[in-house]
């Protein structure tokens, strides 16, 4: 049921874990809590159609059609495919009314001069905070993060790189492209969980769900922003206006409804908020997939070192902690540790480290942050790849 721009759920449509949180959620703000759970029930209709019709084509014919509506600017190209594949790639070729490309540029600076940080808060608050939700459930049965974690989290930096690159999110180019593709995987995979014993429908909703993709964007986006803000990056009223602007598209190009695509990022904050509120408390999956992105961030550092290892990861938990809140960082059961005065200290050892490398320019350019958001992407010498999972397995499925 639709009311205004929000939807709301009937009795029966709110899954078993989200009764609790809708209560919650209604004592606080009714019309967005009901909004939020009433998008735990939705999907992604016109992806799903066209992956359910692609299953009845082998794994090449899927690769070409995609890579064909990707990136062949002749629209007959797509002619003889399936009506679902047309419709999909006619609807992600015709951009919204609110759509304002030329804004984009100062949010790219923005981005480019504070990637480490950026970064930083990914691995430390957004990732951790999203974990912290149902979204977990998902990453956990399919072992995206147990299996081949570093590969997941470097292909997620280079969308995050490419949507961010000038001119990236222009149709066809490489922003444009990946948002597509996250779109199409988080299809592919809303499928075999679905079609597997491990996903209960009725207690936890539709697998990666417009409520959790939603409630990503909106953490990528407004949270990203106070996470950088406190580990001291800079940026002014413009650049955050348009790093919002780039991931609102980004989103409408993932395939979120803009009934929970945030507007604004005060908008995004609400939806954040909304989010957390309603849903269930931190579960084992969220506790597990938490500690392993935290023990697992001094890989991208080259670390292989064990004792290395465990020292950077300490110090990344204290910075998360700091980040999150001690009474969140306390129910993924985090290391007790102290954070008075950590966020300072991390911005001072970063503006002496911003004062090193004007001092020193060849050192400036080893450790700039394009050569940080290179190091910890995934580039594949084929070039971006169109294969899906085929296995709702990520141990038990080829390589995507």
């Amino acid at each position: 049921m639709t009311i205004g721009t929000h939807l709301t759920p009937g009795p029966a449509e709110i899954p078993g874990a989200y009764i609790d949180g809708y209560a919650r959620g209604r004592a606080v703000d009714p019309e967005r809590s009901a909004n939020y759970v009433a998008h735990t029930t939705i999907g992604d209709p016109l992806a799903d159609a066209m992956i359910a019709d692609l299953l009845r084509l082998g794994p090449d014919e899927q690769a070409r059609l995609i890579r064909l509506g990707m990136h062949d600017r002749d629209r007959t190209a797509l002619r003889g495919a399936p009506a679902s594949v047309r419709a999909f790639f006619e609807h992600c070729g015709e951009p919204p009314e609110w759509l304002d490309l030329t804004s984009f540029q100062p949010g790219c600076r923005m981005f480019h001069r504070n990637t480490r940080l950026i970064l930083a808060g990914m691995v430390g608050g957004v990732l951790v905070e999203g974990f912290s939700t149902n979204i977990a459930k998902s990453f956990f049965i399919t072992g995206r993060l147990r299996d081949q974690g570093t590969r997941r989290l470097k292909q997620n930096n280079r969308h995050m790189l490419e949507i961010f690159m000038p001119g990236g999110m222009e149709r066809h180019a490489d922003g444009w492209t990946h948002s597509v593709r996250v779109r199409l995987v988080h299809a592919k995979i809303r499928r075999l969980l679905s079609e597997s014993d491990e996903w209960d429908i009725g207690e936890l909703g539709t697998p990666i769900s417009a409520a959790h993709t939603g409630f990503a964007i909106a953490a990528f986006s407004a949270r990203s922003l106070r996470h950088l803000t406190r580990l001291g990056g800079s940026f002014s009223d413009e650049e955050r206006k348009s790093f919002m602007a780039v991931w609102r598209y980004s989103g409408y190009l993932m395939g979120i409804p803009e009934t929970i695509l945030f507007r604004d990022e005060a908008d995004a904050l609400r939806i954040f908020d909304t989010g957390r509120i309603c849903e269930p408390s931190p579960s084992m999956e969220s506790i597990a997939l938490a500690l392993s992105l935290i023990n697992s961030a001094p890989l991208f550092a080259g670390l292989t070192e064990r004792d290395a290892r465990q020292k950077l990861a300490g110090y990344i938990a204290q910075i998360s902690r700091a980040l999150i809140g001690n009474a969140l960082a306390d129910e993924l059961m985090y290391p007790a540790s102290p954070t008075l005065g950590i966020l300072w200290k991390f911005r001072l050892l970063n503006r002496i480290e911003a004062i090193r490398n004007r001092l020193n320019p060849s050192r400036a350019a080893a450790t700039s942050n394009m050569m940080t958001i290179l190091d910890a992407s995934m580039y594949d010498k084929e070039g971006i790849s169109y294969r899906l999972p085929d296995h709702v397995y990520a141990e038990q499925s080829k390589e995507w």
